[in-house]
């Protein structure tokens, strides 16, 4: 008789499993009790008698699954194979015990009625465990199948966040690029002295860079290193206008970033805040960690022509939120702020613990 199942069969299991096994042993002697009680006959033989019925009605369930003929469903095939196979397990319990004799044995009307009864209850217990076993199973393969559509969904999500992540990468590399060519341009048409030598920085910056544009595994100490390269190159192309100070961030050898992030909040800062200052500024990079909260604050403050010249971001800014969150989640933020007594004060806050 077939108990619930741990796990639900496939079309490859034959072979009912030790659980199964195990409950089938525990319901057979529950119910040889009371049948030793009315009967009269001693409880190991009763016992004996149903423990068979009971395993031949499982290995029937079992096999059921998978040797069923096509046109037939697995739920009927196993029902049918437990109603077939009760008479069968009880009859042969009758010539096991009863040898030759077991046509006497049947000819009295007490046993007979007594195996009657026996193939009965097989019968009746077998569908009811069989019932409930399927039912089991339906539920389990339910929740694997619920399982499966969300991780497959999960799968396409992140598909879908990279895909964004890089196509947002994508966009930012050639904003990146273009502004800093033009400010070698407008360099080389002032006629200034600096030219040949910010050229050479650049050419050599842009050596170092370009690997990393697209970088996923890009960590924050990288980051900050293309943060002084840039800023020294800057400094070349305006020494007398623009002053720097990069600090190093605890942790930031092993903390991925997104590459170009703070890049571009500085190149944001030179282009807006301190070039179109007629007395120049300065630009602090820097960060901390909330020991508490394990969040992190990177910030990008310049002096330059403050908040009013700088209230529409542009693409760059747009993109950078957006990526932050993707590498974050939702709690990532990018905050604006107006600096005293001039310039701007940008924010980024995460936690890196927390996935997207």
């Amino acid at each position: 008789m077939p108990p619930a199942t741990s796990r639900p069969h496939t079309a490859d299991t034959a072979l009912p499993t030790r659980q199964q096994a195990l409950k089938v042993a525990v319901f057979t002697l529950l119910l040889s009790w009371p049948l030793h009680r009315l009967s009269g006959t001693p409880y190991h033989a009763v016992f004996g008698r149903i423990g068979f019925i009971g395993m031949a009605l499982l290995l029937a369930y079992a096999a059921a699954g998978r040797f069923k003929p096509h046109w037939l469903g697995i739920a009927p095939a196993r029902l049918m194979a437990v109603v077939l196979t009760a008479p069968v397990a009880a009859l042969a319990t009758v010539l096991a015990t009863q040898g030759a004799n077991f046509v006497t044995y049947l000819g009295e009307r007490q046993t007979l009625l007594g195996q009657i009864m026996m193939v009965f209850l097989s019968i009746f217990f077998g569908v009811l465990f069989s019932l409930a076993a399927m039912r089991k199973e339906r539920k389990q393969r339910e929740r694997a199948d619920r399982l499966q559509t969300q991780l497959e969904k999960d799968a396409l999500e992140r598909e879908l966040l990279d895909a964004r992540l890089r196509l947002l990468q994508k966009q930012i590399e050639p904003h990146f690029l273009f502004n800093t060519l033009a400010n070698v341009e407008a360099l080389v048409a002032s006629g200034s002295d600096n030219a040949g030598p910010v050229l050479r920085h650049l050419i050599a910056y842009l050596r170092a860079a370009m690997p990393r544009l697209g970088d996923a595994d890009a960590t924050l100490a990288t980051e900050l290193q293309l943060v002084r390269t840039y800023l020294q190159l800057m400094h070349l192309r305006m020494p007398d206008r623009m002053q720097f100070s990069v600090s190093d961030v605890a942790e930031a050898e092993t903390l991925r970033f997104p590459a170009m992030a703070l890049l571009t909040l500085v190149e944001n800062a030179v282009r807006h805040g301190i070039d179109p200052s007629m007395d120049g500024g300065s630009i602090e990079v820097g960060g901390r960690r909330d020991p508490g909260s394990g969040r992190i604050t990177l910030w990008v403050s310049d002096t330059g022509v403050g908040m009013s010249e700088t209230a529409q971001p542009g693409t760059g800014l747009a993109n950078l939120r957006t990526r932050l969150q993707g590498f974050y989640g939702a709690s990532a933020r990018l905050d604006l702020h107006e600096a005293t007594p001039r310039g701007v004060r940008v924010e980024l806050h995460f936690d890196p613990g927390t996935k997207p």
